[in-house]
Order: structure tokens, then C-alpha cells, then sequence
């Protein structure tokens, strides 16, 4: 089977009931991938051949959907750090700090389900260093993130 295009989202509008769910899970580097062979938990061979310019898989995008069935892509949990600074100048400062060293970091507001205003970044021993020494408050955490962390590219 070749996908070429993604039907929806489960989190967008649910299956209805009885639809039989086969799931691809995959890791969250594989999410900006646009052509690759996939496998459901079924044994279920996929190929996949997403348009140039398609955005980036995430969690819950509906593969594959017939009234009766549907394959689902779930994504792995991520290792990550999520940067609980008390100002907006230690903030400021830790993303500083951290951006010269060329790392991803994705930020939400108090509405997120953070519950409060944080900055995420993947775990790497480096960042603990720098939080523990500079008396940033942090904690780990493995969650699905809603958008994959891409390798920054830089040059001077």
C-alpha cells in the first residue's frame, strides 16, 4: 500500500465506533520524514510518499481509512526538559545560554497543558549541567511532543 496523502486526525475527529485501528509507531525524528516504508502493529507494509512542502507527521494522522477500518500513526515519547524559569530575564537568559549551544526548544504558554509558561528542550546531560549550575528550576519529563525537534543548521 502506498500512502500519498493523510486522511485526517484522531485528535481532530474520532473514529467511529466499531472502525478496526491498526497503529504505525514511530519515533519522533522519523516525523519529518515525507517517504518512508512503515509497519503496523499488524504486520501491515506501508509506503510511504508524501507532496514536497507536506507538513510534518504528528500524533493521531490518519494513514490509511475505509468506512471499517484505519491505520493510525502514534508517536514515541520523548525525553525532555522542561525549563520552569521564575522571570522573564532568567528565561531570556537560559534561552541564550542555551541557543549559542544550537539546540531546538519549543515554548508554551500557561494555557498549555504545562500549566504554565515553560520552554522545552530534549534531555541532554549538558543542558542538566548548565540548569543545576545556573539554579534554573527544571524537570524531566517523557512526553509526545506536538511538533519534532529538528537538527538546527548553522553556519558562521
Amino acid at each position: 500500500m502506498i500512502v500519498e496523502s493523510l486522511k485526517g486526525n484522531v485528535h481532530d475527529d474520532a473514529l467511529p465506533d466499531g472502525v478496526h485501528v491498526e497503529t504505525v509507531t514511530l519515533p519522533s525524528a522519523q516525523l519529518v520524514k515525507r517517504i518512508q516504508r512503515l509497519r503496523t502493529d499488524h504486520g501491515t507494509e506501508i509506503g510511504l510518499r508524501l507532496p514536497a512542502g507536506s507538513p510534518d507527521l504528528k500524533d493521531g494522522d490518519i494513514l490509511d481509512r475505509t468506512e471499517s477500518n484505519a491505520i493510525v500513526l502514534r508517536v514515541e515519547s520523548t525525553e525532555v526538559i522542561v525549563i520552569k524559569a521564575r522571570s522573564i530575564l532568567e528565561m531570556a537568559v537560559t534561552a541564550h545560554s542555551l541557543g549559542n549551544r544550537h539546540l531546538q526548544a519549543q515554548f508554551f504558554g500557561a494555557d498549555s497543558e504545562y500549566g504554565a509558561e515553560v520552554m522545552v528542550v530534549q534531555d541532554d546531560h549538558t543542558v542538566i549541567q548548565y540548569l543545576d549550575a545556573a539554579g534554573v528550576p527544571y524537570e524531566r519529563q517523557s512526553r509526545v511532543m506536538p511538533v519534532p525537534f529538528r537538527h538546527a543548521e548553522h553556519t558562521h
